[in-house]
């Protein structure tokens, strides 16, 4: 059994028109001998009457502190809407389909609610409905926990388990549909010579994807590379090939040339925050409780950099205040740069190429753009900016390296 699984975002879901679209790739994956899985997100986005920040307006402005048991129990509303419509929708086209939550289709969870992890996948009532030529619709975004607790997966929770179901149903391909055509070099919106990705390999798009690129969220390829389920991001609404994600070793066949850098992605609104060390014998010291103080309330740190007399990293602006306020009150010396963005070159090429530094440093310092920070790893360089220069960053990271080929 040859099966492919379908994920739709809430873009794809909006309008009888877009559902149809969404349909008709359903429908030839189907007459091409697959058995098509399909996920869905809940329909529309903020403002629309089902979505998930729609739902989550019902009772912020009444409840600010609800529990997230009852949480997850509201949220989970919107994809059940979604797979019920799909369902419909593909019954009035002649095909016989059947919705699942996501408990129902198997999918076990921890009771982490908001943001809970998959722990175990049962696809039995899945297969069983796929061997009576249904068309299965499963909510996503949701599972359920071993004492039938309805949880939800946290952002990006719909790719999550399109991936989780591909895996457990051996899938011949994870489908992501999103309204474009596969994932670029750079956001299209700063630079308009972008150009989409035929392959990128799953350390790539994880990479771009925690740098900023939101097309695909990092956990969904996480759970699909450990078992070698390629993905493919498509267009709803064209017909375009989409880009194939798929494992390094198999990356050398796909693509006509070998190239240093995939892609350029960005963070914004961050905030970098210096900590002085007061003298050589406390700096041990210093260090522990520095990052003991921000771990214990939760703040993630980036582009960290630890020197002989100072500390240096960043917080996301919704966090910097928290963060230096906790600092402060610690007897800390802290200075704060606001206004800042996080820039990323990516790309498996790089690892043990020489001169990618040079090029970065060189663009960025023909631009104008003056670099606060970095930060690297075998896959990616790092640097910090001027939030008033991140526009001129990317595009010059963009074109010296050739990506609008």
């Amino acid at each position: 059994m040859d099966i492919i699984v379908q994920k739709f975002g809430g873009s794809s879901l909006t309008t009888k028109e877009v559902r149809d679209r969404a349909i008709n790739k359903i429908v030839d994956i189907k007459n091409k001998g697959y058995y098509p899985v399909v996920v869905v997100s809940a329909m529309g986005r903020n403002g629309d009457p089902y979505a998930t920040d729609t739902l989550l307006g019902l009772v912020k402005p009444i409840y600010s502190n609800l529990a997230k048991r009852e949480m997850d129990l509201l949220l989970s509303c919107g994809e059940i809407i979604s797979a019920v419509v799909f369902v419909a929708a593909l019954e009035e086209r002649g095909y016989p389909a059947v919705a699942l939550t996501g408990g129902q289709a198997g999918i076990i969870t921890d009771s982490n609610f908001s943001n809970a992890k998959i722990l175990q996948v049962n696809p039995k009532k899945i297969i069983d409905f796929l061997h009576k030529g249904k068309i299965v619709v499963v909510a996503g975004f949701q599972g359920i926990t071993e004492k039938n607790e309805i949880t939800t997966l946290g952002r990006g929770g719909s790719d999550t388990t399109a991936s989780a179901l591909g895996v457990a149903l051996n899938a011949v391909e994870i489908q992501i549909y999103t309204d474009v055509d596969g994932i670029m070099t750079a956001d299209p919106r700063i630079v308009p010579d972008a150009k989409i990705l035929e392959v990128i390999t799953y350390h790539e798009i994880c990479e771009m994807a925690l740098q900023g690129a939101k097309v695909i969220h990092p956990r969904a390829v996480e759970i699909a590379m450990e078992k070698g389920i390629p993905i493919r991001v498509k267009n709803t609404f064209t017909d375009a090939e989409g880009t194939l994600i798929i494992a390094h070793d198999s990356r050398k066949t796909k693509i006509k040339n070998d190239r240093i850098i995939t892609g350029i992605s960005y963070i914004e609104n961050v905030v970098q925050i210096k900590v002085n060390i007061s003298s050589p014998s406390t700096k041990a010291e210093t260090e522990l409780k520095v990052f003991r103080t921000l771990a214990e309330n939760s703040i993630s740190l980036d582009l960290l950099n630890i020197l002989s007399d100072v500390i240096i990293f960043t917080v996301q602006e919704s966090e910097a205040e928290k963060a230096v306020d906790l600092l402060k009150r610690n007897g800390f010396d802290v200075q704060v740069r606001p206004d800042c963005a996080k820039v990323s070159v990516v790309g498996a090429g790089m690892r043990g190429m020489p001169g990618v530094m040079a090029t970065i440093v060189e663009a960025l310092n023909k631009a104008k753009v003056d670099i606060l920070q970095t930060a690297d790893s075998h896959t990616t360089i790092s640097c910090l900016v001027k939030m008033s220069e991140l526009v001129n960053a990317v595009k010059a990271l963009h074109d010296s390296f050739d990506l609008g080929y």
